[in-house]
């Protein structure tokens, strides 16, 4: 692959996520999985009125935008920095009768005016998709200038401070020390590594550093809390998605 000798930028993500392969399994999550049990949960308490104008960032094909539909909720946004997501998700829409305005965009600068809605999502981990912590604290700032006062912000990550993973980052951080870490890699809890469908990025971060970056940008942390803890996912959920934390944070009534 062309990018494999370069740093992780947005050009080697967009790349993965414009596979055909990827789009496939996006496409299959949307059609045969939708909302995690988890999701769903939080979503309904975090936004309980159906009139809530909603954005869900790193939309993908439509997973948890067309759930939302479903469940009633009908002034939805959904964006990917992929066009070609964006174009899977449409097809299904004209499929579904259902009216999201789905589009193409990038969440480090997106073009809506400040204070347009109500809930921000950026699910599956999309957010830590993003390389160089710049660049997702510039996300999660647009995510605040979006946002209306008291509007929340929803969003997953992975956790660098599970204990299943405690040894593989300490075996992490001592290549780190002397240099031998891999050179594709930007940041210490950055991981690229293959899959069946190419090589994937994705940042797993330290739970202080994703507190420290709400609370920069102005937000008020009012839970985060490990999936497995909400609720007992399907074996399909599971096998689609590991373990990951859920955050959430409120714009606050300035």
């Amino acid at each position: 692959m062309e990018f494999d000798n370069q740093m992780v930028d947005e050009k080697v993500v967009l790349s993965y996520f414009e596979n055909r392969g990827v789009l496939d399994h996006y496409e299959e999550a949307t059609r045969k999985i939708g909302l995690w049990a988890s999701e769903e949960l939080i979503f309904r308490k975090c936004f309980p009125s159906q009139n809530a104008e909603i954005l869900e960032l790193g939309c993908g094909v439509g997973r948890i935008s067309f759930s939302l539909w479903m469940l009633g909720y009908e002034k939805l946004t959904a964006s990917d920095v992929s066009s070609k997501m964006v174009k899977r998700a449409l097809s299904i829409q004209k499929e579904r009768n259902s009216r999201i305005n789905f589009l193409t965009a990038d969440a480090t600068q997106l073009s809506f005016a400040s204070n347009s809605f109500n809930g921000v999502i950026f699910g599956f981990n999309g957010l830590m998709q993003i390389p160089h912590r710049t660049n997702r604290k510039k996300a999660i700032q647009e995510c605040f200038r979006i946002l209306r006062p008291n509007g929340r912000f929803v969003f997953t990550s992975h956790d660098r401070s599970l204990p299943k993973w405690k040894k593989f980052w300490a075996n992490e951080r001592k290549k780190w020390r002397i240099g031998l870490q891999d050179k594709a890699l930007v940041e210490f809890g950055d991981r690229y590594g293959e899959t069946p469908n190419g090589k994937l990025f994705i940042h797993v971060p330290d739970c202080s550093d994703v507190r420290k970056d709400l609370k920069d940008a102005g937000f008020l942390l009012e839970r985060d809390v490990l999936r497995s803890r909400i609720s007992e996912e399907s074996k399909r959920v599971q096998d689609f998605s590991d373990e990951c934390r859920f955050w959430i944070a409120r714009k606050p009534d300035l």
